[in-house]
């Protein structure tokens, strides 16, 4: 997981470049996937280590929730005004939004998938 971590970082790195380089009016704000992904990238490396893998990809795990609902709410806003297809960041936004889901996603599922190792190897030892 410490791998994905780094992969998802660099990918969030990319879609907050092209956000703020391609659209014809920049904003600082389109840097912020990118400044997500750059928080990413060090977790990543950090859960490398064996010692501080469990808090590197919980605290990944929970900005990557915090980043889905912030460009989420940001998307839902967005519509809500009726300014959702003539915003430059939209697809930024989506990208953002669609990248932190999936890597939750795959966070939770590596989480339970190490709870049951423990929990099987707790049954073995005891046995």
């Amino acid at each position: 997981m410490p791998l994905i971590t780094i992969g998802f970082g660099i990918l969030l790195i990319v879609v907050g470049i092209m956000g703020y380089v391609l659209p014809e009016t920049k904003s600082w704000t389109a840097l912020i996937p990118a400044a997500l992904g750059g928080v990413f990238v060090p977790l990543g490396v950090l859960a490398l280590m064996e010692a501080m893998r469990k808090h590197a990809m919980h605290l990944a795990a929970a900005l990557g929730v915090l980043g889905f609902l912030t460009s989420l709410s940001r998307l839902v806003m967005s519509l809500m005004k009726g300014t959702i297809q003539e915003s430059p960041s939209t697809p930024y936004l989506a990208s953002m939004a669609l990248i932190c889901l999936l890597f939750v996603g795959l966070c939770v599922n590596s989480f339970i998938a190490a709870r049951r190792r423990r929990q099987a190897l707790d049954e073995t030892a005891r046995s």
